[in-house]
């Protein structure tokens, strides 16, 4: 049994398949430093796998980046990954640093973004702060989903052998 309670999430009306997503500029955070960019910037380069993750420091956000940066999709696959959460650069940068990942994070403290992609998750006790729920979405160059996945429950993960069969194809 675990120590917290698991939470439905309800119905989410976030971009499906076929839909091209929202652009928005956030600070970008990696591995030296931080500058604003835009989510099309990222996306004109190639493939992006855009992965909504909960706060750093929570432990849904530390399984999410230690599976990414083991399964290394990006070495294997034409894809570039990145992620977004209400977390500060200050703080994506640490889970940086701890997680030894290679991948930039959005930092949108707001969590506007989230709102724009209809995937808000009002945290329990927390009256007035939220997150973006987890989900993943792989993009191509016009920043059309190609695959989504929306977390149904709190904490939920995705089913990371699915999302590789969308990159692989």
């Amino acid at each position: 049994m675990p120590d917290f309670d698991v939470v439905e999430l309800g119905e989410a009306d976030h971009p499906e398949i076929g839909e091209t997503v929202p652009d928005f500029t956030r600070p970008l955070v990696n591995t030296e430093f931080w500058e604003n960019a835009s989510l099309s910037d990222i996306t004109a380069d190639g493939r992006t796998l855009l992965v909504f993750h909960s706060m750093d420091g929570a432990f849904p956000a530390t399984y999410v980046w230690n599976e990414l940066r083991d399964r290394a999709w990006d070495d294997t696959y034409d894809v570039q990954i990145v992620g977004l959460s209400i977390s500060s650069p200050y703080e994506h940068k640490t889970l940086i640093e701890e997680r030894e990942i290679e991948y930039s994070l959005f930092s949108d403290p707001a969590n506007d973004v989230a709102e724009d992609y209809g995937i808000v998750n009002d945290l329990d006790g927390m009256e007035g702060i939220s997150e973006p729920r987890p989900a993943m979405f792989l993009l191509d160059e016009d920043r059309t989903v190609e695959y989504a996945w929306v977390a149904t429950e709190w904490p939920d993960f995705p089913d990371y052998d699915e999302v590789e069969s969308a990159i692989e194809g």
